[in-house]
């Protein structure tokens, strides 16, 4: 399959933001362990509020299917439809607690999404696509996986090359040759009063 989604920015970014997107179409073709500890490496090394790191992840590949069966269970249902054909899972959990003091840690979703941030990023570069999911069971992960109470299980993440399966539904199929659409950056950067473009936008704004 062709990569037909790169962005086109407004102003210019990076490549790898600009290719970088979230398709359900995966190649069986599996992922090497070297890649994917670059992968985790790559998250280890996000930033994170007072350096907690509260990120913790599980992961499976279809060359274990026992392991991989068990993540894939974890999944809504209608992730479960096209995640099933991807080479590689994971769940990303975060800590609810500092534990430099065990009080709550309101930063800790946002330094998972950080962290999976770079491990997509890293997974980019190296040819690879990431289909992050907020449609999993969190009772289940915890239940399957023996959790701990002070961690929580927030999304899934699918890794592999983009591919186009033959069983995969054409409703999946239709998604991946969607447009990409994103909000102005009138909508979404402000200054002054909530809602009032920022200066910054020039003649956006």
């Amino acid at each position: 399959m062709s990569i037909p989604r790169s962005a086109t920015p407004d102003h210019p970014i990076q490549e790898l933001l600009a290719t970088r997107w979230s398709p359900y179409s995966f190649s069986d073709r599996p992922v090497s362990e070297e890649d994917l500890r670059s992968l985790f490496e790559a998250a280890r090394w996000s930033a994170s509020s007072y350096n907690e790191q509260p990120w913790r992840y599980i992961v499976a590949t279809k060359g274990d299917p026992d392991g991989f069966e068990k993540i894939l269970s974890c999944l809504v249902e209608g992730n479960q439809a096209w995640a099933k054909f991807v080479p590689v899972l994971a769940i990303g959990c975060h800590s609810k607690t500092f534990a430099r003091n065990n009080k709550p840690n309101a930063a800790a979703e946002h330094d998972l999404g950080a962290a999976s941030a770079s491990l997509t990023l890293e997974a980019t570069a190296r040819g690879l696509f990431v289909h992050q999911m907020i449609g999993i069971l969190p009772e289940k992960v915890r239940e399957t996986y023996g959790v701990p109470d002070d961690y929580a299980p927030l999304t899934g993440i699918a890794i592999g090359y983009l591919g186009d399966p033959p069983d995969l539904d054409q409703r999946y199929r239709d998604r991946d040759q969607a447009p990409r659409q994103r909000k102005p950056l009138t909508e979404i950067v402000f200054s002054g009063t909530w809602g009032r473009p920022s200066p910054i936008l020039g003649e956006e704004s």
